[in-house]
């Protein structure tokens, strides 16, 4: 017999009856919260968000703010334990003092993350928008560890540790947690903690580098150091030391004096910041400010299933609303006839523009590109008008930021509604929409559900972000 098994005979039995049964201050733990807090009851009804605890458990907990029909705690005791809590692989991850607040669910299996992550997408569907998929379909799933290739790391120099700090915010609270490794960033970059502490504590800037964003790609790291101040000569020339210490992992310094727009490459690094499709023969350089997918394990399956889910043909029309760098729009293009690559930024078109004509003339598509264009218009301002104006497309892919595609599909719900505005455009019969927030994604599936003549035929999580509580989804719409 296991340890495990022992353990859980030999504790003390509880009451079976919820609420009064259990003795004073105890609570048992029914559910999970969308901040990975568990949820509880008291007897009167109130409901006890508590840090900490998990489905099942029964614990009693420290109130830390209360109100009239709900309180936040923090575990302090635990009286039975979950069968799906695992030890936290990361010594910085707890509710101790200086805990790094960068993971919240470390310490619950990888599995019932992704279940409870669906629960969170079947119930934002159901409670906020009364839609039901036909089929819940299976969630994607990669790496548990080291899938974080992009972060955004804080920089203090703190006097009373006589030490500079390089990481995530401490849990609740401002500070940088002292780190000293991560498991979620891949191996290489946390073994360059210290170093970078140790770089940043020996130049002049100590005191005005507040942040370093890292982005790496298939075969080179990018660090892009936020300076408050022109850097000394010294300075730079401690950077480039670095650099060429680190070269086997193709560290490259970006400087950033203002926003983004003032980002700068230090040196013409050797090897390109880019990252690989490998299915559809596709490589993406990108610049470390670029809006990129965080985990690109999982991003090479979500487009492959995001396409799958599309089935465009050669003879088809297909927009890719919200398309960035054309991270859906180039493997699209070697399916499809012809397809429209919409985004906001001009600046990003341009870069799809470029990725494409890069792609097309390295000819390492599987299949040729079919017609592809791009254009920059304002997603959040689409009206009906600018909807007809697009022309038709077959299928749609919509892969919005976290504020999701309401004005656009508020735009096909009115057409539906009126259909004497359209003349002869048609809407498309097949939606395929991959949202980084259930909530909107409730909100615009709603309007494509009630009011525009959609069902919604398929819709799954994408555990984009494991041991947090960010919930990536697709879900797949068809015309009825």
């Amino acid at each position: 017999m296991s340890e495990e098994v022992e353990i859980e005979l030999k504790a003390p039995a509880l009451p079976e009856a919820t609420g009064p049964a259990l003795p004073e201050g105890w609570l048992r733990v029914d559910g999970l919260d969308l901040e990975a807090q568990g949820v509880a009851r008291r007897a009167d009804g109130k409901v006890v968000f508590i840090e900490g605890a998990l489905p099942f458990e029964v614990v009693s907990a420290r109130v830390n703010r209360r109100k009239n029909n709900w309180e936040q705690a923090t575990l302090t005791e635990m009286h039975r334990e979950s069968s799906q809590r695992v030890r936290p692989q990361c010594p910085h991850f707890g509710l101790h003092d200086g805990a790094c607040g960068g993971c919240k669910m470390q310490h619950l299996h990888v599995g019932a993350q992704v279940a409870s992550k669906q629960r969170v997408l079947e119930d934002n569907l159901w409670h906020l928008a009364k839609v039901k998929a036909d089929m819940v379909v299976r969630p994607i799933e990669g790496p548990a560890w080291g899938y974080r290739w992009r972060a955004r790391f804080s920089v203090r120099h703190v006097h009373k540790k006589g030490a500079v700090l390089i990481g995530f915010h401490e849990r609740k609270s401002r500070y940088v947690a002292d780190m000293r490794e991560c498991h979620v960033i891949p191996q290489h970059v946390s073994d360059l903690l210290l170093p970078l502490r140790a770089l940043i504590g020996s130049m002049d800037a100590i005191e005005t580098c507040p942040q370093i964003e890292l982005a790496c790609g298939d075969d080179a790291t990018a660090l892009v150091l936020r300076h408050l101040e022109p850097l000394s000569e010294g300075d730079i020339a401690k950077l480039r030391a670095f650099a060429a210490q680190h070269a086997d992992i193709g560290v490259q310094w970006w400087l950033q004096a203002k926003g983004p727009d003032t980002v700068k490459l230090l040196d013409t690094p050797v090897r390109e910041l880019s990252y690989a499709l490998p299915e559809y023969g596709i490589t993406m350089p990108f610049k470390p400010t670029d809006f990129t997918q965080v985990n690109p394990h999982i991003n090479r399956v979500l487009v492959s299933r995001a396409l799958r889910f599309l089935g465009a043909t050669k003879q088809e029309r297909v927009i890719d609303w919200f398309c960035g760098l054309g991270n859906f729009t180039l493997p699209i293009a070697t399916m499809a006839g012809e397809v429209l690559g919409i985004e906001g930024s001009e600046s990003l078109v341009a870069r799809s523009r470029e990725n494409l004509e890069r792609n097309r003339a390295a000819a390492r598509a599987p299949a040729p590109f079919g017609k592809v264009e791009f254009a920059a218009r304002n997603l959040f301002e689409m009206t009906p008008e600018l909807l007809v104006a697009d022309g038709f497309a077959d299928r749609w892919l919509v892969d919005p930021p976290r504020e999701g595609a309401f004005a656009l599909v508020k735009a096909l719900a009115e057409l539906h509604a009126q259909p004497q505005m359209r003349g002869a455009w048609q809407p498309p019969k097949r939606i395929v929409y991959v949202s980084c927030n259930p909530a909107t994604l409730a909100r615009d599936a709603g309007l494509l559900v009630h009011q525009a003549g959609y069902r919604c035929s398929a819709a799954g999580v994408v555990n984009m972000f494991p041991h947090t509580a960010h919930v990536e989804s697709i879900a797949v719409f068809d015309l009825q």
